[in-house]
């Protein structure tokens, strides 16, 4: 689909709910946490969000129905991955080519820090004082550019190499050494076809991201069938697989519904996040998903042929008493949450002897079918009371005579998820300064 057809239809979207909320370009980016120009320019096509987050927020303000939402993730994961496309072509392009204009990659580094940039496709922002192309320039100021964009992107390299390397954490479930176990999600995870993460912390080369799909392990470790799981459009047909798999671990229902268990005390948590902040902030505190874990699985095609997702397996990795921390809820006092049941919905109990997805009622269940043009995205929602329980899926495809497994995870790690059950509960008061047990804030 052409850059500007898909941009296009996404923005024309948003903009429909935008005036049928009657509310103002002012008022809809102030309750978003964001700029109005932000704003206008994600209305207006010109600039694509690197997250999904605030566009589903922004739906929700605007009273947008379940069928909306779902169409207007499947335009935004359209949309993007034209311009993860487009930012790797920039990549390759030279410095005076690199240094001119401003598009929805410099869009996408202003909307994310540059890691997060990064991962989303983006290309690096260039350097201040970079030439612009609007002038001609000295050929040691475009060669001094050339070095200090190269500069750039080396130490974004490093910095991605130096998380891949960091030892994963033990499984004991006491909270020690958990090794960088709550990294920010960038993408689902890998692993060759029919093989389970041996432990709670697989090998961290087994991590994946949309930017950076995981190496080729060889015959013995990646047979046919296997790919990264989050390996961007176009590199799943490189490797044989036709399909693509993206999952957000820390997404929410609604923030009513969401939990975390920390081993910390009250007084030094922080305040409860946005959504699009929750992978840092569990990863800030070593927290871990409370009672239920929502995931948003986006599944696409490599091409244009179809693929049929014949089904999703849960498979427990490790299961063992629910944490003894403390249980700290996401939602504000006195603060309602709506939101209805997702097309394309599941549910799991993790406390099964043999946990298995089941859709929710009024979906259907697999199989689908999946395209480039025409992706899918799955709402999991995984509950537990008794254990803490590590887990994945395995997602079965297949596409003419070919099929196979890809393993989904999160970065390579497998899920986790804990009861909460007698656990000292908090909750954090609108206004207020810290947490306080839960169901103690009076309510004027």
């Amino acid at each position: 689909m052409p850059e500007h057809t898909a941009a296009a239809d996404f923005a024309a979207l948003l903009r429909e709910l935008k005036d049928r909320s009657g509310l103002s370009y002012g008022v809809l980016a102030k309750r978003l946490h964001m700029s109005t120009s932000t704003l206008h320019r994600y209305c207006n096509g010109d600039a694509v969000p690197a997250d999904y987050a605030p566009v589903e927020r922004l739906a929700r303000l605007c009273k947008a129905h379940p069928e909306e939402l779902v169409e207007l993730h499947r335009r935004w994961v359209l949309a993007d991955a034209v311009r993860g496309r487009k930012g790797a072509a920039a990549a390759e392009t030279s410095p005076e080519e690199a240094g001119s204009g401003t598009g929805p990659g410099q869009e996408a580094s202003e909307a994310a820090p540059p890691a997060e940039a990064a991962s989303a496709g983006a290309p690096p922002a260039a350097p201040v004082g970079a030439d612009t192309g609007t002038s001609p320039a000295p050929a040691r100021r475009r060669t001094r550019t050339a070095v200090l964009a190269g500069i750039a992107v080396a130490a974004v390299a490093a910095g991605v190499a130096l998380a891949v390397g960091l030892p994963g954490g033990g499984s004991d479930g006491d909270g020690d050494g958990d090794g960088g176990r709550h990294r920010p999600v960038g993408a689902a995870g890998v692993t060759a076809e029919g093989t389970a993460p041996a432990s709670s912390s697989p090998p961290s080369s087994a991590a994946a991201s949309p930017s950076s799909p995981a190496k080729d392990t060889g015959p013995a470790r990646t047979p046919a069938g296997s790919a990264p799981a989050g390996a961007p459009s176009g590199e799943g047909q490189k490797s044989g697989v036709p399909v693509t798999v993206r999952a957000e671990p820390y997404a929410w229902e609604s923030p009513c519904s969401q939990r975390y268990l920390a081993d910390k005390p009250a007084s030094e948590m922080k305040p409860p996040p946005l959504e699009e902040g929750a992978a840092a902030w569990v990863a800030a505190h070593g927290a871990v998903s409370s009672g239920q874990q929502y995931l948003r699985l986006t599944v696409q095609g490599t091409g244009p042929e179809t693929v049929v997702v014949d089904g999703l397996t849960v498979r427990v990795a490790g299961k063992r008493a629910p944490l003894a921390w403390n249980d700290y809820a996401m939602a504000y006092p006195g603060v309602g949450c709506g939101g209805g049941v997702q097309t394309r919905a599941f549910a799991v109990s993790l406390d099964s002897a043999r946990p298995s997805l089941t859709p929710e009622p009024g979906n259907e269940d697999f199989p689908f079918k999946v395209s480039e043009s025409d992706p899918e995205v799955y709402y999991l929602t995984a509950s537990v009371s008794a254990y803490d329980v590590d887990w994945y899926l395995e997602l079965k495809w297949s596409s003419g005579d070919r099929s196979g497994t890809l393993t989904v995870d999160d970065e390579g790690r497998p899920f986790r998820t804990s009861g909460n059950k007698g656990r000292p509960a908090y909750e954090f008061p609108i206004g207020g300064d810290g947490w306080v047990p839960e169901g103690t804030t009076k309510l004027e």
